[in-house]
């Protein structure tokens, strides 16, 4: 068994520095926080975040003597990852690349761990040699073995049902503890694999489908549903049983809708998932939404808000009083926006108050308060106990209903200031569909601050970005869609970004930008999403327009005249800078 030891005096702080990863100034608080509170340098750097993982973990290899592996850089041959099972892989976060004689190379996330070492070499009777390298990496690897492993689950199940020939019995309320015994096993491995792989890949849903030869498994990620493997049909009553039980739901119910929810953790992450059944003609289709218990909150520019648009949104924030509105379909981020501006909003001197269906993200400090229809807590009556809770911010999931909407332009007049959601495609659609509701024109056009719209795009890979030139149609598209900025003076004088976008466009022939697909993205060429935002001002003609009544088309040409960018422009600008593809401006945009 090798013995590990630091390959000189120079601790992974005097590595960092000598390769300009962190500067003196870092150095040196390094070394006082060691000295005043006995934490090792290890520590101190991975809790401040001098450094990224990959620079730690080549610089921490330095130091012992240990070589760094970029497993994506290697072709892995099936074989060794067939070694050891899959669930040690998981549980020592270890993957075996290479086999040189008897020798193992072995990529570790810790490879000063001897334990394991010695645990590796005793069951399969090579001589480990460590490498180094990042959990995320290791954690790739050893998902796509998952992946394959859970093939081998299905053919286990199989087996044992075929073997069995069981079948639920639809008029049993519950299985037998015979039938539980026999089936609970294989079939409870691949229901948690199916949920575990949601959440390592941050899928927001997951779709079993049945049809008339098999059942499709399908996930949504970045927005988009890929569909990931097809599952034998004799299992699928199995598998939705299963589900159903986890969520306490009838489980001999086929005939009807039906709704549920339970949770998971995979590692430090805890997710509600809500289930959702719907009887088909091949039988049950189960939804499943994933929501995290502590949902992520993002400063504006990193939701893709900028320039004029993020001045008005913020401005609009500052006010003690007024209505914010944020529109778009189902899916486009409305949820994370108010979450954010609740967050930048949240200080000890007021009082915040949010009514939510259902509560998504948790927002430290914020009285957050969930519907329940059935006990009388509709999103009207909660507003109307918010006012006697002496709120200064109040947040109101959706406005659904004419007398939510009264109510909620109440509460904006009377000295509060009012955050809603209004399912619209743009933000000058929101003010006819107020008055639709039976709003009165004259406390609109007083209460409303600013209407703000918004879709998600798929951000290019960074990892496989490329540059291209579009064809001249495309070209003129783009021209064409961007040409009133050119002549707006108040954005080409006011922001500055959107002026060097446009120094881009005239200057000479666009580029654009795509990506090829890597591993890293799936093969997909996108990573994560982006906002792309118009941000409607209230201002003094666009509150003449309210009170006169007039369409949405109206009122959008004038607020782009005022500096107002529309969501196809904002998209197109964003493709310009090649943060996404045109393709994916497109999909959300258009239409």
């Amino acid at each position: 068994m090798p013995v590990l030891t630091a390959q000189n005096q120079k601790g992974i702080e005097d590595v960092l520095y000598e390769k300009k990863l962190i500067n003196s100034d870092q150095l040196s608080a390094i070394k006082f926080e060691h000295v005043n509170t006995g934490k090792n340098a290890d520590q101190i750097i991975k809790e401040r975040g001098y450094v990224s993982n990959e620079d730690y973990v080549k610089a921490f290899g330095e130091v012992y003597g240990i070589e760094y592996i970029k497993l994506a850089e290697n072709k892995i041959d099936q074989k060794l990852l067939e070694i050891f099972p899959h669930a040690v892989a998981k549980r020592y976060n270890i993957v075996p690349f290479a086999l040189d004689g008897d020798k193992l190379s072995l990529a570790m996330a810790d490879p000063l761990d001897l334990q394991t070492i010695e645990f590796v070499e005793r069951k399969t009777g090579y001589k480990v040699v460590p490498f180094i390298s990042t959990i995320k990496e290791l954690e790739h690897i050893i998902d796509e073995i998952g992946g394959k492993a859970i093939g081998e689950e299905i053919s286990a199940a199989l087996q044992e049902i075929t073997a069995t020939t069981l079948k639920i019995d639809e008029s049993q309320g519950d299985l037998s503890s015979d039938e539980s015994t026999i089936r609970d096993a294989p079939i409870a491995r691949i229901v948690g694999m199916i949920l575990e792989t949601a959440v390592k890949i941050g899928a927001s849903d997951v779709h079993l489908e049945p049809s008339e030869e098999n059942t499709r498994l399908r996930y949504r990620v970045d927005g988009v549903l890929t569909e990931k493997r097809t599952l034998p049909k004799e299992m699928h009553d199995s598998i939705i049983a299963r589900i159903k039980i986890l969520a306490q739901m009838k489980i001999d119910e086929k005939r009807i809708p039906l709704d549920g929810r339970f949770k998971v953790q995979v590692g430090n992450t805890q997710t509600d998932l809500r289930v959702s059944t719907l009887p088909t003609i091949y039988g049950e289709k189960v939804v499943i939404r994933l929501l995290k218990e502590e949902g992520s909150i993002f400063t504006f520019k990193d939701l893709g808000m900028r320039g004029l648009s993020l001045k008005r949104f913020e401005e609009a924030l500052l006010k003690p009083t007024g209505m914010i509105l944020v529109t778009g379909p189902t899916g486009s981020g409305k949820t994370v926006t108010l979450a954010s501006a609740l967050a930048k909003l949240n200080t000890v001197r007021v009082n915040i108050v949010t009514l939510e269906d259902p509560v998504e993200i948790r927002v430290a400090g914020v009285n957050q308060v969930q519907v329940n229809p059935q006990a009388g807590l509709t999103f009207a009556n909660g507003l109307r106990s918010f006012l006697r809770q002496d709120p200064n911010i109040i947040m109101v999931g959706e406005i659904r209903d004419s007398e939510t909407a009264e109510l909620a332009i109440q509460a904006a007049l009377t000295g509060h200031l009012v955050l809603s959601t209004l399912h619209t495609n743009s933000s000058s659609g929101a003010l006819p569909r107020l008055l639709d509701m039976g709003a009165e024109s004259f406390l609109l056009a007083s209460t409303v601050n600013v209407i703000l719209a918004q879709r998600l795009v798929r951000k290019i890979c960074s990892d496989c970005i490329e540059e291209y030139s579009p064809p001249p149609e495309i070209e003129e598209d783009i021209k064409n869609t961007l040409s009133s900025i050119e002549t707006s003076k108040v954005l080409m004088s006011k922001d500055k970004v959107i002026a060097d976008d446009m120094k881009k466009i005239t200057s000479g022939k666009i580029k654009l930008f795509r990506g090829k697909g890597c591993e890293k993205c799936g093969k997909s060429g996108y990573r994560h999403r982006i906002g792309i935002f118009e941000v409607l001002e209230m201002s003094p003609k666009i509150a003449e327009l309210t009170l006169d009544r007039k369409p949405a088309d109206l009122i959008e040409k004038v607020a782009v005249e005022e500096g107002m960018l529309t969501l196809l422009q904002d998209g197109y600008l964003k493709v310009i800078e090649g943060i996404t593809t045109l393709e994916e401006v497109m999909r959300v945009a258009k239409g």
